[in-house]
């Protein structure tokens, strides 16, 4: 009995030995696993993060081997800015007062978007919507009923004036206050040298800046409906009433091009103003405000945006340590 029991503590005693080596054994492996991992991330992180910081070319970097000065532009006023940066890379006539047209109608948007009125809500056309002061014609027909939403989007992508009236007629207070909102909002965003006349941009009186222009698009980032509603190359909106869908394409023939990657745009044109563009655009991952004022040549807007675009890819491959970078790797 005695030699049973002992042997049978000598079976548990091996059994609590084996279980202490296995657990031995298991915590070498541990160890050897996390050592592997931790020098495979070691390795690989740093080049990945050589390679982002090689990559980075700043704002200062693009004018000092950019040469901007010999940026040559159709627009009598233009400005361009890094927004990443916040680092104006080209100005011309910057602080220069102009007429702005329909540019006006961003600034319509930003108001209404900001009062907290429901986009939902169905706002009717009438004849006080129609232009009288020149006479533009319009799609939405008198009478007709479609979303606060809708409207703006007329407004913004087609730059429907017709549109713009109506939301400024049903804004809270009528016209008046509708401006007066506007040019309120002007100053509380330091655009001291913009005024507006009305809701549309087709008053001479409607007047801003480019540097004024580049303070309402960065003001237009806080809020993403600006993006759906002015980049879409066409689009429909519905008549509550008939149920008939109305058909619009962008003014900005730039929105309609895959090579371009346009997160705001707004396009503009009386005879006082010349043809105007505003848009924010990514080119070579750097997102830009680009401002363009008072171009008269029928598609000098569109000749200008694709030579800042032309530029800029040049001037990123001047700058010394991409060039160098570009070397090794071939």
């Amino acid at each position: 009995m005695v030699a049973t029991k002992r042997n049978r503590e000598e079976q548990v005693i091996d059994s609590i030995k084996l279980t202490e080596i296995l657990v031995s054994l298991a915590t070498v492996a541990v160890l050897t696993l996390t050592t592997m991992f931790a020098t495979s991330d070691a390795n690989v992180a740093p080049p990945s993060e050589n390679k982002a910081a090689a990559s980075y070319i700043s704002a200062a970097e693009i004018i000092q081997y950019g040469q901007p000065e010999r940026l040559a532009l159709q627009s009598g006023v233009a400005m361009v800015v890094d927004d990443r940066d916040g680092v104006m890379l080209y100005g011309r006539n910057i602080q220069r007062q102009r007429p702005i047209a329909s540019l006006t109608k961003l600034m319509t948007a930003l108001v209404i978007i900001e009062s907290g009125l429901i986009l939902d809500e169905p706002l009717e056309i009438t004849r006080a919507d129609r232009d009288r002061l020149r006479g533009t014609r319009s799609r939405l027909p008198f009478g007709a009923v479609f979303t606060r939403y809708d409207l703006m989007r007329a407004a913004l992508g087609a730059s429907d004036n017709r549109a713009a009236a109506a939301l400024a007629r049903t804004y809270p207070g009528g016209d008046e206050a509708m401006l007066a909102a506007m040019n309120a909002k002007a100053r509380e965003l330091g655009m001291t040298q913009t005024r507006f006349a009305d809701a549309s941009g087709l008053d001479n009186g409607n007047v801003s800046t480019a540097s004024d222009l580049a303070r309402l698009v960065n003001e237009t980032q806080k809020h993403s409906l600006f993006q759906v509603m002015t980049t879409a190359a066409a689009f429909r909106i519905s008549d509550r009433v008939s149920g008939r869908q109305i058909a619009f394409r962008n003014t900005n023939r730039l929105v309609h091009r895959d090579s371009w990657e346009i997160g705001l745009s707004k396009t503009g044109y009386t005879a006082a103003a010349g043809n105007c563009l505003i848009m924010q655009a990514t080119i070579s991952d750097r997102p830009l405000t680009i401002v363009l004022l008072n171009s008269w040549g029928k598609y000098s807007r569109y000749g200008d945006a694709k030579r800042i675009h032309q530029w800029l890819q040049k001037a990123e491959r001047r700058v010394p340590h991409i060039v160098t970078a570009r070397a090794s790797q071939s």
